[in-house]
């Protein structure tokens, strides 16, 4: 019943059929994982895509919490003895939250309140007459409880007026209201602390000294800013609707006319407002704003972590990878075609060394050793000139033999992103990878391998550092990992994973293995040498059928006897091609390799209850194209030989460029000068967008115009209008 439920409320909030959304929460309690039921249960589900079965499992998980808080106030309100039908009923039937919270406040453990002391003092009764506004003469009425720790009317007046101002301030009227204004109309305010006005770190905060907006305009970035700016004990920051309009609504609900308990219940109300009823509600949409703020936060860095894993590779090619300096040199690592760390060396090119003939010739000596065929450069400090000198050798610039230079095949070149390279440097998995080697070595490692393959190389970095994200440090750290980790799942199955090749780290994300089945992976490859077929992974040591079921059809096997091993469809499948192979006279591997067999194929005629026709046209397209990898082709950069640092920039200038990061407001984009130019949104396109992503994506090749320089503070203003 209560699973009937669940279906029926994700249905109705995600505009989504009740029966796709029930038969997904079947397949997720099976133990089926998200990229498994997208790809191959679409006849469940209705086609649902991994964003709406992502949003499907939230969903439930939130209404599990909800179901839980439930059965602990029905618990707390019983023992308490005030438990009724009609309240029952009201908490069984409420899955909002909030709701919940404010049908439990009148009866939730409190710490001692001034009005809790009133009641100890038989106050309840007072408070209750003066409610009513009947009595013509208040003091009169108090009176009769002047006695024990109650000294005077006023006394007992004050302590009903505090019973009054509780009661006003836990109703739910009075809570929805008062969420109504603050949703209509509340404004965000940020004030600086005085005394830190003047320090150094408060200077990065100064837009915010003296800041008003309403909330619901204010953005996901400017938000957090202030939050941070908070935290640090710069900025004093409030939420608050007009007070003076949402006391007198207040007052309309409760206070009937100018008499005297209507005054003395007017001052309850406000001195309920003031004290208990504003500053809970203002907890509450501060809570609320920074939620929704981290929400769009997590989903912006959720976004760029994807573009970046699905960034192009160049594929198994012997790698040369650099990790530029000046005065500690450049780390050069020379790479096989599976990234296996054939040599390393330190070269001196640049200031204060300047060792460049030497350095050439070492740069030379290992492009023909070792048979190099391209050249990756990590994009941080000295990339630049790193780049102009390896240029300079492959142009054959220096006093080297030139005999030498002409058998070299010329390496292309490519600037990669080396953020996260440290920390992957100094991880447990790159000791384990390279025990015998330093963090140097590591890193520069690293650069080269992101190269060939960016996603099995990035999901090896704890995705917080990989430099693309918006204030991460200031988000949910729980809903951000969660996120992050749905995304590379999402692109590691997307791609597909080499079972031959695939590092532990790079196999844990597969659908249904995770760390242990991983390395049990690994370890019988180790042992028994390199996998023939996808059956063979039943061998491996606690891989069942259900692990099985849930990673084999997006584990490939490149060359193996069956081609379908090396497809993204499913072993469950295979009777079926095999079928169609056998109708059309010949094999599967004919059936791939030859289109007019395939187009002869009525998809119909193999429908049956466990296969339809999504699975069938899924099939059909991944016979065209087995194993083919989604990601776009990886395509060579060079900045502009003219200009090297922030001085070489003039307004109006046009120069190549590449996305590096994208926020909300805008993207920043490296032109080789050692400061990233940002594109304000509003300098992207001649139309309003709704997103920078409408317009650009991470690493993407694009042409700008400089608009602004402020060489004081490093900041470059770009633009993409009218290019």
């Amino acid at each position: 019943m209560e699973k009937n439920i669940f279906a029926q409320l994700i249905a109705s909030a995600l505009n989504l059929q009740e029966r796709a959304v029930a038969a997904t929460l079947a397949l997720l309690e099976e133990g089926c994982t998200i990229p498994f039921i997208s790809r191959y249960r679409k006849e469940r589900t209705g086609g649902l895509d991994e964003v709406q079965i992502a949003a499907i499992c939230d969903r439930f998980e939130k209404l599990q919490e909800i179901q839980k808080r439930k059965e602990t106030v029905v618990k707390t309100i019983t023992d308490l003895e005030k438990m009724t039908p009609e309240l029952e009923k009201r908490i069984k039937d409420c899955w909002d939250a909030t709701e919940l919270e404010d049908i439990y406040l009148p009866y939730k453990p409190k710490r001692r309140t001034r009005a809790q002391v009133a009641r100890e003092q038989g106050l309840e009764p007072l408070a209750k007459i003066l409610m009513l506004q009947r009595e013509r003469d208040p003091e009169r009425t108090a009176e009769k409880y002047v006695k024990g720790d109650v000294n005077s009317v006023e006394d007992a007046i004050k302590g009903a007026q505090d019973i009054i101002a509780e009661t006003i301030s836990e109703d739910e009227r009075s809570r929805q209201q008062l969420r109504n204004a603050f949703s209509r109309q509340a404004f965000i305010t940020s004030k600086v602390v005085k005394a830190k006005a003047d320090s150094d770190e408060a200077a990065k905060y100064s837009d915010y000294f003296d800041w008003e907006e309403p909330l619901k305009r204010c953005s996901s970035h400017r938000l957090l800013a202030m939050r941070r700016g908070e935290s640090e004990g710069i900025l004093r920051i409030s939420i608050s609707p007009d007070d003076e309009e949402a006391v007198e609504r207040l007052k309309r609900h409760y206070v009937y006319g100018n008499t005297p308990c209507g005054k003395l219940v007017a001052e309850a109300v406000e001195d309920g407002y003031k004290r208990l009823l504003k500053p809970a509600i203002e907890t509450e949409y501060a809570t609320l704003s920074k939620e929704k703020a981290d929400e769009e936060a997590i989903r912006v860095f959720a976004e760029n972590l994807r573009q970046l894993l699905l960034g192009a590779p160049l594929g198994q090619k012997r790698v040369m990878g650099i990790d530029p300096g000046f005065r500690t040199g450049c780390k050069v690592v020379c790479l096989d075609a599976q990234g296996n760390l054939l040599h390393h060396e330190a070269i001196f090119p640049h200031p204060p060394v300047n060792k460049r003939t030497e350095s050439a010739l070492a740069i030379q000596k290992m492009i023909q050793k070792y048979q190099i065929e391209a050249i990756s450069i990590g994009n941080g400090t000295a990339s630049r000139e790193t780049n102009n000198f390896i240029k300079d050798v492959l142009a054959g610039r220096f006093n080297i033999d030139t005999k030498k230079q002409v058998e070299t095949t010329q390496p292309q070149v490519f600037t990669v992103s080396e953020d996260g390279a440290s920390v992957y440097s100094a991880s447990k998995i790159a000791r384990d990878e390279f025990p015998n080697e330093d963090v140097t070595v590591r890193g520069a490692v690293s650069i080269g391998r992101r190269l060939m393959d960016p996603l099995a190389e990035l999901v090896k970095i704890d995705p917080k550092s990989i430099g693309v994200g918006q204030y991460q440090h200031d988000v949910d750290q729980t809903k951000l990992k969660h996120s992050l980790d749905q995304t590379v799942e999402s692109c590691v199955n997307l791609v597909g994973v080499n079972l031959n090749t695939a590092s532990q780290h790079l196999l844990m994300y597969v659908s249904g293995l995770g760390p242990t089945l991983a390395k049990n992976i690994v370890d019988y490859r180790r042992e028994n040498g390199a996998f023939t077929s996808r059956a063979q992974l039943k061998k491996v040591p606690r891989l069942g059928p259900s692990a099985y079921q849930q990673c084999a059809g997006f584990l490939r096997i490149p060359g193996a006897k069956n081609p379908l091993d090396n497809s993204a469809v499913h072993p469950e499948s295979y009777a079926v091609v095999e079928q169609m192979a056998k109708d059309q006279g010949c094999s599967v591997a004919d059936l791939i390799n030859n289109k007019e067999k395939r187009e002869a194929i009525d998809i119909k005629r193999y429908v049956t209850d466990e296969v339809g026709i999504p699975t069938l046209t899924d099939i059909m397209k991944e016979l065209e194209k087995p194993g083919r990898d989604p990601r776009e082709q990886i395509e060579e950069f060079e900045f502009d030989k003219n200009v090297n640092t922030i001085d070489d920039l003039v307004e109006g200038m046009v120069l190549p460029g590449i996305v590096t990061n994208i926020t909300n407001f805008g993207a920043f984009v490296d032109i080789g000068v050692h400061q990233d130019g940002l594109i304000h949104i509003s300098q992207m396109a001649n139309r309003r967008i709704a997103h920078p992503t409408d317009v650009v994506k991470l690493h993407q090749h694009l042409k700008v115009r400089v608009i602004e320089v402020d060489q004081r503070r490093h900041r470059i203003s770009l633009s993409l209008k009218g290019l």
